[in-house]
C-alpha cells in the first residue's frame, strides 16, 4: 500500500472509532438485553458512507477498497459485534450482489438507495433444511408470462423483518440439476412476500435474524439478476467476499476482547501485583496479540487480491476460517482472565464470548471453510 493509502485507512479508521464510541458504546447492553435492531443508526451509518463501502461514486457508494472496507468492520466490531454483523451484510451481501451482477438499469434503480442507507438490505440463501447443502434449496421461481411467481421461505436471514429490498436465490430447475438456480430482487410491499418468526439468539442480539417467507410472490423479470440459472454460482462468488467481511467481523471482537482483558489484567492485583505479571496471564496474552496479528495478516492478503480482481476463494477461506476460529479462543480467555467478573454483565468479557461464536457459522461454517480449502489445494 501507498503512504497515501496507509493514511487515508488511519483517517477512516478514526472515523469510525469515533463514531463507534458516541453513538454505539451508550446503547450496548440496552441493544442486548432488549434484542432491539437500532434501524435509525443504519441511516446515520449511511450519512457516513459506510452503506455502500465499495460500491463506485458512480452509484452513491464511497468508492472505497477492502482494506477500507476491513477497517471499517474492524472498528465497529470491536465496540459492538451485533451492529458490524449488519453493516457487513448490508454492504457485502445484498448491496455487493446487485453491483456485482445487475445490470445498470437495476443498479441506478436500487444502490443508490441502498449505499446512502436509506433503505436497508437483506439476502436470502440459507433454508430450514439446507444449510451448508444450499444448492438443494425448497424455495422455487416459476416463470408465469413476464413475471415470476415465488414460493418457499429463507431462514437465519439479516434483516428479515426491517430491510426493505432482499436479493433471494431460488430454483428454477430440478433438484440436485446444474445450474437450477436464479436471484432475483424482492421489495417489501410485494403480494406475498413477508417476514416470519425473529430468532432469539445467544448473541449478536442487537442484529435481527428471521425468516423470510414467499406466498406467491409475483416479481418481474425486471428484477432477475443475471441469467437464469446462474443463481448459485452468484452466491459462491458473493461468499467468497463474505468471507472477508466475517473474517473482519472476528477481527474486530478479536480486539475488543483482548484490549479489555489486558486493560483489566494491567489494573487488577493479587498477591501485590498486577495478574498481567504472571506468567499465565502473560502468556495468555501473548498468544491472543499473535492471533490478533496472523489474522490481520490474512485478511489483508484477501483484501489485496479482492482489489486486484483476482481469484481468492482460497485465500478467503483462510482468513475467514483462521479469524473465527481466532477470535472464539480470544474471547474464551478474555473471559478466563476477568475470572468471576468476566461471567457478569457488568464487564464487556461476556458480551464478546457470546458474540464471537456466530463467527464460526455464518457465511459458511468452520467445516465448509475446510472444505473448500481442501478442494482448492488438491485441485
Amino acid at each position: 500500500m501507498t503512504l497515501e493509502t496507509v493514511q487515508n485507512i488511519q483517517m477512516i479508521a478514526e472515523t469510525a472509532k469515533d463514531f463507534a464510541e458516541k453513538n454505539i458504546r451508550p446503547h450496548i447492553m440496552d441493544w442486548d438485553e432488549s434484542q432491539t435492531f437500532p434501524v435509525d443508526l443504519f441511516h446515520q451509518l449511511g450519512d457516513m458512507g459506510f452503506m455502500g463501502i465499495v460500491i463506485p461514486e458512480k452509484y452513491g457508494g464511497s468508492g472505497l477498497g477492502y482494506h477500507e472496507y476491513v477497517t471499517i468492520l474492524d472498528e465497529i466490531s470491536q465496540v459492538d459485534p451485533s451492529i458490524g454483523l449488519s453493516v457487513a451484510a448490508h454492504n457485502s451481501l445484498c448491496t455487493n450482489h446487485i453491483y456485482e451482477f445487475g445490470n445498470e438499469e437495476q443498479r441506478m434503480k436500487w444502490l443508490p438507495d441502498l449505499a446512502s442507507g436509506k433503505v436497508l438490505g437483506a439476502w436470502g440463501l440459507t433454508e430450514h433444511n439446507t444449510g451448508s447443502d444450499s444448492g438443494g434449496m425448497s424455495t422455487t421461481a416459476v416463470k408465469d408470462g413476464d413475471d415470476w411467481i415465488i414460493n418457499g421461505a429463507k431462514n437465519f436471514i439479516t434483516h428479515a423483518i426491517s430491510g426493505d429490498i432482499a436479493v433471494v436465490m431460488t430454483r428454477t430447475g430440478e433438484k440436485g440439476a446444474k445450474d437450477n438456480s436464479t436471484a432475483f430482487v424482492l421489495e417489501k410491499g410485494m403480494a406475498g412476500f413477508t417476514s416470519g418468526k425473529k430468532e432469539n439468539k445467544l448473541g449478536m442480539r442487537a442484529s435481527e435474524t428471521a425468516e423470510l417467507i414467499f406466498d406467491s410472490v409475483r416479481v418481474p423479470d425486471a428484477n432477475r439478476l443475471g441469467e437464469v440459472g446462474s443463481g448459485f454460482k452468484q452466491a459462491m462468488k458473493i461468499l467468497d467476499g463474505g468471507r472477508i467481511s466475517i473474517a473482519a467481523l472476528s477481527l474486530g471482537i478479536a480486539k475488543g476482547a483482548y484490549k479489555a482483558a489486558l486493560k483489566y489484567a494491567q489494573e487488577r492485583k493479587q498477591f501485590g501485583k498486577t495478574i498481567s505479571s504472571f506468567q499465565a496471564i502473560s502468556f495468555m496474552l501473548a498468544d491472543m496479540a499473535t492471533e490478533i496479528d496472523a489474522a490481520e495478516l490474512l485478511i489483508n492478503r484477501a483484501s489485496d487480491m479482492k482489489n486486484a480482481k483476482q481469484k481468492m476463494t482460497k485465500e478467503g477461506a483462510m482468513a475467514k476460517l483462521y479469524a473465527s476460529e481466532a477470535c472464539v479462543r480470544i474471547a474464551n480467555n478474555a473471559v478466563q482472565i476477568f475470572g468471576g467478573y468476566g461471567y457478569t454483565k457488568d464487564f464487556p468479557a461476556e458480551k464478546y464470548y457470546r458474540d464471537s461464536k456466530l463467527c464460526t457459522i455464518g457465511e459458511g461454517t468452520s467445516e465448509i471453510q475446510r472444505l473448500v480449502i481442501g478442494r482448492e489445494i488438491t485441485k
